[in-house]
């Protein structure tokens, strides 16, 4: 890095980053809603917060190197992430509908921490990169934010951004287990799976509309 390090030069673009990273972070999605549930059910949680986390720090990473023009002229990529993206959810919102008609309580989530690690990493996979908008929020936007703090400085901001990924991610999923107490009745799962549903269906029909 040729700049001082000032306030001006790191702590800034730091914290831009920082605010940055969790206005796109922080809101009721497909991600966050699946590190949720795994966290409530207290399966694999390491894994899936490693993979959410560590999938936003390479898209970070290739916003901020500029990666996102290469993008914004392959519009047929992201055409058929999209038509995939819209696929998955709309299958996980019919599995979590399910669930929401079945009921079930926080003791009997005994089969659901038998899921392999293998299919708990597939499906952290499929929700981080069969998004399209992950794309062009992470990508293209965080991509431009950064490019207005310099050449070195969008690599603080870049820094900034990867911590607000790897602590909400982290919050996310360890502080859930704060809730088990509520998710002991079934009527509570019941609402949480139903609002999944909600969000699954309704991110799968804006994908494609």
């Amino acid at each position: 890095m040729s700049a001082a390090l000032t306030v001006e030069s790191v702590i800034i673009p730091v914290l831009s980053g920082l605010a940055s990273g969790l206005s796109l972070i922080v809101a009721i999605g497909a991600q966050n809603a699946f590190v949720l549930r795994q966290g409530l059910q207290r399966s694999h949680v390491a894994l899936v917060i490693a993979v959410c986390a560590v999938s936003d720090l390479v898209l970070i990473l290739l916003g901020v190197a500029g990666i996102g023009v290469v993008i914004e002229r392959a519009p047929a990529v992201l055409e058929v992430v999209r038509w995939a993206g819209a696929a998955f959810l709309a299958g996980y919102g019919a599995l979590a509908a399910w669930r929401a008609i079945r009921g079930q309580a926080l003791g009997q989530l005994g089969p659901a921490r038998a899921v392999s690690w293998a299919a708990v990493l597939g499906t952290g996979l499929a929700f981080t990169w069969l998004n399209p908008h992950v794309y062009l929020d992470t990508v293209l936007l965080l991509g431009s934010l950064a490019s207005a703090h310099g050449p070195d400085g969008r690599w603080w901001f870049a820094a900034g951004a990867g911590v607000a990924s790897i602590a909400w991610f982290t919050a996310l999923g360890v502080g859930a287990r704060f809730l088990a107490p509520v998710f002991r009745r079934r009527s509570a799962w019941r609402i949480l799976d139903a609002v999944i549903a909600a969000v699954m269906f309704t991110m799968a029909i804006l994908l494609v509309s």
